[in-house]
């Protein structure tokens, strides 16, 4: 009685093939807060916050706002 046959090794699920240009602006709310220059200070106050306070909730909405951007663009249509 022969041995059966290995089978093929099957390879795993290649990543997303998603090359869109949209997905630069991904970069966006990882390196605006990594600049010192905007938040190296105490002024403009918003409502009594000093400038870093407040630049900090601005950066969230900056990373919700571009990724929301980002997925509405690249989002597929119709069906897959």
């Amino acid at each position: 009685m022969a041995a059966p046959e290995p089978e093929a090794p099957t390879t795993a699920p290649s990543r997303a093939k998603d090359h869109s240009p949209w997905n630069w602006l991904l970069f966006i709310p990882i390196v605006v807060p990594l600049i010192p220059v905007f938040f190296n200070g105490d002024s403009p106050r918003v409502f009594g916050f000093p400038r870093f306070y407040w630049l900090q909730l601005a950066y969230i909405l900056l990373g919700v706002t571009t990724t929301t951007l980002v997925y509405q663009m690249t989002k597929k249509r119709g069906g897959r």
